[in-house]
């Protein structure tokens, strides 16, 4: 892993420090909000936020997660990411 991806492990971490892990069947919505206009794939941002989050303690694997939305939001200077996770319940269809 690169030092940048280090770096973002470890802020993910840290933002994430005291968060109960979930343990069940997990929904994930993902807004992303870019720093300019320039062309973006949003699936590029996916698979390093969600293993962050993971390794970050929010939930043990991201194999939990049955939902995936993921939606890009507003310009925002700097750019920025906010996500949701939540259990689904036992009799709730993905």
């Amino acid at each position: 892993m690169s030092r940048e991806g280090r770096r973002y492990r470890r802020t993910v971490r840290d933002l994430l420090a005291g968060t109960t892990q979930l343990t069940g069947r997990l929904a994930v919505v993902v807004t992303l909000f870019p720093p300019d206009q320039r062309r973006r794939d949003l699936d590029n941002a996916l698979k390093a936020l969600l293993d962050a989050v993971g390794h970050g303690g929010a939930y043990g694997d991201d194999s939990q997660i049955d939902e995936l939305r993921v939606t890009r939001g507003e310009v925002l200077t700097g750019g920025s990411t906010r996500i949701e996770i939540r259990e689904i319940k036992s009799d709730e269809t993905p």
